[in-house]
C-alpha cells in the first residue's frame, strides 16, 4: 500500500482514528492513537514519545525517539467500534528517522539486510506454530500474604467453571486432546473466526486444530511467510487470538506451562533460505536431502543454542515446559522426524521447494523480532564458519534420546535449566549476534537485566506448593 492508496482507504471507510502499534523489548505491543486528519503530518514527521517509560528501552536515546509508521502494515482494525486504521511502527531516532539500536522491529529489519549482504541468501521464509490455551476463566494474585491462581475450562472435567455442570457430558479427562473432533472441540468456530480474521489481514494459515491439552489447548500454523514480515504477523496473530477470545468471554494465554503436568505451549519455528528463487536447503542424496548449507545452518543454531534460548524462551515459565516426556526438547541435536530433537526435519517436506526444518525449543513468550533474528544470525554464522553438527555431538540422531542411558544422554549439550542460566549463556556467547550491527551490546545487556529481574522476582517469593511441602515440618 502506498500513501495515495492509504489516504483513499481512510476516506472510503470514513476512518476516524489511526492506531500506531510498536513492540517493546519485553515483546509486548504498545499503542498510541491520533485523529485520522493528522495522517500526512505523522507519515512525514512521526510521533515523538517517552521511550524511557517502556521496559528495557531506557538509554541515552530515550529522549529523542519517534514512532515511524510503516505504510505497508496498514490494516483496518477489526475490533474497534470507532473506524480505526492500524499501522505497525519502528522506533526511530528523531533526527535521522533510522531505527534505534534497541528497537526490536529494527533489529529484524537489520537482520534481513545483513542476510542479503552475506550473499548466502536473498530471502528467508518462516512458519511459526502458535500454541495457546483458551480458558473460560483465569484468576491469579500475588501479595506478601497470599498467592495463587485458578484456571477453568469447560472442556476438562478437572477444571470446570463454577456455572458449568457438564450436563451435555462433553467434558473429558484422562485422554489426549490432539485433533479432538467436534463436539468435544468446543471452540472450533471461535478458532475459525480467528483464522478468518488473520486471512482477511493477509496472513495465510495452513491449518488449525485442537492440541494435546484437554483444557482447550489450540494450535494455529501459518503457511511459509517472508521474514521480517512474519515477525509483524506473529504480533498480529497473538493480538487477534486474545481479542477474539475476549469477545466470547474467554481468555487466551500463550504461557508455555499454565497447567502442571499437562501439555505446554511451544512455538516451533520452521525456516528456509532462498537464493535466486531456489531453496538453498535442498540437495538430493544428502542426509534427509539437506544441502551442506542447511547442515551448517543447523550447526550454527545448535552450537549457539544455549544462548538462543535467552531470546526464544525468555520467561521463568518457559523452563517449566522444557521437561522430558512432553515433546519439549531439552537436548540440542537434530534428526529426521525426531520429536525429541531441538531441530526436527519433517519427512513430509521432501520436495526441493519445501525442504526445511523446525526449531522446536521456542515458545510464544518470546519477542518474535528478537527470537527469529537471533535464530537467523546463528544459522548464518553456522554457514560462514561451516559448523558441522556431527563434530560437536549435535546429531543427527534419529532415535528417541529419552530412551538412552543416563550416561549417554549426559554427553549431549543441554539447554539452560532456568532463565538465569540462559542469560549467562547469552553473556558468554553473543558475538554472532553483533554481525552486521544487527544486535548490539546495549540491547543484549538491557535484555539480560530485564530478564534477570523477572528471575529474581520469582525466586524471592514463597511458592504455593512450598506450603504443601514444608509448612508442617
Amino acid at each position: 500500500m502506498d500513501q495515495k492508496t492509504l489516504l483513499n482507504t481512510i476516506s472510503e471507510h470514513e476512518i476516524r482514528a489511526i492506531d500506531l502499534k510498536y513492540c517493546g523489548l519485553d515483546g509486548k505491543w504498545y499503542h498510541i492513537t491520533f485523529p485520522a486528519g493528522r495522517i500526512e503530518n505523522v507519515l512525514q514527521r512521526g510521533v515523538p514519545f517517552d521511550g524511557s517509560s517502556i521496559p528495557g528501552m531506557r538509554s541515552v536515546e530515550s529522549g529523542d525517539m519517534v514512532l515511524m509508521p510503516d505504510i505497508s502494515t496498514a490494516q483496518i482494525d477489526p475490533f474497534y467500534e470507532t473506524p480505526t486504521l492500524r499501522m505497525i511502527c519502528s522506533i526511530c531516532d528523531a533526527e535521522t528517522r533510522i531505527g534505534i539500536k534497541k528497537d526490536p522491529r529494527s533489529v529484524a529489519l537489520r537482520a534481513h539486510e545483513y542476510m542479503k549482504s552475506t550473499k548466502i541468501a536473498d530471502k528467508s521464509t518462516w512458519i511459526p506454530e502458535l500454541e495457546y490455551h483458551l480458558f473460560d476463566t483465569a484468576q491469579f494474585f500475588s501479595d506478601p500474604f497470599s498467592s495463587g491462581y485458578t484456571f477453568s475450562s469447560s472442556e476438562c472435567k478437572d477444571s470446570l467453571p463454577e456455572d458449568h455442570d457438564d450436563l451435555d457430558g462433553l467434558s473429558r479427562q484422562d485422554v489426549k486432546g490432539y485433533h479432538a473432533d467436534t463436539p468435544f472441540d468446543r471452540f472450533y468456530e471461535i478458532r475459525q473466526e480467528m483464522v478468518d480474521t488473520m486471512e482477511d489481514m493477509g496472513i495465510m494459515v495452513r491449518y488449525h486444530h485442537h492440541e494435546v491439552g484437554l483444557s482447550s489447548q489450540q494450535e494455529i500454523e501459518t503457511e511459509l511467510l517472508d521474514f521480517p514480515k512474519i515477525c509483524d504477523d506473529t504480533m498480529v496473530m497473538k493480538d487477534i487470538i486474545r481479542r477474539t477470545a475476549l469477545e466470547y468471554g474467554l481468555t487466551a494465554t500463550f504461557m508455555p506451562k499454565p497447567v502442571h503436568n499437562h501439555a505446554g505451549n511451544g512455538m516451533h519455528f520452521h525456516m528456509m533460505l532462498h537464493k535466486n528463487g531456489k531453496n538453498i536447503f535442498y540437495k538430493e542424496g544428502g542426509y534427509a536431502d539437506l544441502s551442506e548449507e542447511a547442515i551448517w545452518f543447523i550447526g550454527g543454531i545448535l552450537y549457539h543454542g544455549r544462548a538462543l534460548v535467552a531470546f526464544t524462551n525468555p520467561s521463568t515459565n518457559s523452563f517449566k515446559r522444557l521437561l522430558p516426556g512432553f515433546e519439549a526438547p531439552v537436548k540440542l541435536f537434530y534428526g529426521l522426524a525426531n520429536r525429541s530433537a531441538a531441530i526436527r526435519i519433517p519427512k513430509y517436506a521432501n520436495l526441493p521447494e519445501d525442504k526445511r526444518f523446525e526449531f522446536r525449543t521456542g515458545d510464544a513468550t518470546c519477542n518474535p523480532y528478537l527470537a527469529m533474528s537471533a535464530i537467523l544470525l546463528a544459522g548464518l554464522d553456522g554457514i560462514k564458519n561451516k559448523i558441522d553438527p556431527a563434530k560437536h555431538n549435535l546429531g543427527p540422531f534419529d532415535d528417541n534420546v529419552y530412551a538412552w542411558s543416563e550416561e549417554k544422554k549426559a554427553q549431549l549439550l543441554s539447554i539452560p535449566a532456568d532463565l538465569a542460566e540462559a542469560m549467562q549463556a547469552l553473556r558468554d556467547d553473543h558475538e554472532f549476534l553483533l554481525a552486521g550491527d544487527v544486535f548490539n551490546e546495549e540491547l543484549i545487556e538491557s535484555h539480560i537485566k530485564l530478564k534477570l529481574a523477572e528471575h529474581e522476582a520469582l525466586a524471592a517469593r514463597p511458592h504455593p506448593h512450598e506450603m504443601m511441602l514444608y509448612y508442617n515440618l
